[in-house]
């Protein structure tokens, strides 16, 4: 990516939104001359910035095995185990404050809450954005259950990943202890199944394919992300994608994700050449593909102001529930802006193939 594939008078998206997972599991093994000591006290010990009574939640809650089992606080840990955790990862902005707001709930039950976010929506209070996110309306929603609850019992009220400010679709949320820690490891395992569609710029050449390339932040540009192939920085991201329809100059794809990392699909179709439509992050805010006519020209300006924002949904997810251990698949529908860009290019194509 180059300077000039970012406009310089736009505000580059806060690096705290994305479709990333917000749990990261860690590996230790208890060395050989380690003395018999409490699971928890060790953990202290081990991880920085850990508090006893949130190393206790965890261990509580089943995010922290031995041996891939789950064991109580007080185990007494042994030369040679080896401990995972599944920790969550700090958040910085502000305290959450709960706030009564409208939320496209999907479904709820007493352990999830499958919610259809809006575009514009931010998920997480930052700096900027104190308030008026989804988390401030779910800490309401869930405050109205049960008035015991706090960041401390149910950290940052259910939030497992989260998806951009300016992408629409469904997301879960976990609404116990257990819950969050069933869905945490999910995640991270690759088990959840996410599939979003998007209307990418180009003529995508293969039906079907996987892009494989660690993303991190952008070596010169800090608050977005870039895609490196050969796995020299970020981590490890893997998306599938599938053309579901053709029209010349864009095309309209299914992208399902094998891991979460921030701004994934973004990145990864830009790294292919094809950046999503109207994002004015990747380079797609701009005519990518197609004539230099003034009435194409005209037509794509139009398209812009139709989706004023980049064409990404998250259509559906799917995952095993928390208490029934059953899968369940959620859908839901491509929003009114995508439906009428979509109807719109399928319309151009047909005329021009007419004429």
């Amino acid at each position: 990516m180059t300077k000039k594939d970012i406009d310089p008078d736009i505000e580059l998206d806060d690096s705290s939104e994305g479709s990333e997972e917000l749990y990261e599991r860690m590996n230790l093994v208890v060395d050989r001359g380690q003395e018999p000591m409490r699971l928890d006290k060790f953990l202290v010990q081990r991880i920085e910035n850990a508090s006893r009574n949130k190393v206790q939640h965890a261990i509580e809650s089943g995010r922290v095995l031995i041996n891939g089992k789950q064991v109580q606080s007080n185990y007494k840990i042994k030369p040679g185990e080896e401990i995972i955790v599944y920790s969550d990862k700090e958040v910085q902005g502000e305290d959450i404050v709960p706030e009564k707001m409208p939320l496209n709930i999907e479904y709820e039950d007493d352990d999830i809450l499958i919610i259809n976010k809006p575009v514009g929506l931010v998920v997480h209070p930052a700096s900027g954005n104190p308030n008026g996110t989804l988390i401030n309306g779910v800490a309401w929603h869930l405050l109205q259950q049960n008035s015991e609850l706090n960041t401390e019992v149910l950290p940052r009220f259910g939030l497992v990943h989260r998806i951009d400010k300016n992408t629409s679709g469904l997301m879960v949320l976990a609404k116990t202890e257990k819950a969050v820690s069933s869905l945490a490891k999910e995640f991270f395992n690759h088990t959840i199944h996410r599939q979003y569609v998007a209307l990418v710029w180009g003529d995508v050449a293969e039906d079907s394919g996987t892009v494989n390339a660690h993303i991190g932040r952008h070596q010169r540009f800090r608050k977005i992300f870039d895609a490196y192939p050969d796995g020299e920085h970020g981590k490890e991201a893997i998306t599938h994608y599938k053309v579901l329809e053709r029209f010349g100059y864009v095309t309209l794809v299914q992208c399902e994700l094998e891991t979460g990392r921030t701004h994934q699909i973004r990145v990864h179709m830009k790294h292919i050449g094809h950046p999503l439509f109207n994002d004015e992050v990747y380079g797609g805010n701009r005519i990518v593909k197609g004539t230099v006519f003034s009435k194409y020209k005209q037509f794509v300006e139009n398209c812009f102001a139709i989706c004023p924002r980049h064409a990404l949904h998250a259509k559906t997810i799917g995952f095993i529930h928390p208490r029934t251990r059953k899968e369940v698949v959620f859908n839901s529908e491509i929003p009114n802006d995508m439906q009428q860009l979509i109807t719109k290019w399928r319309n151009y194509v047909q005329v021009k193939n007419i004429i």
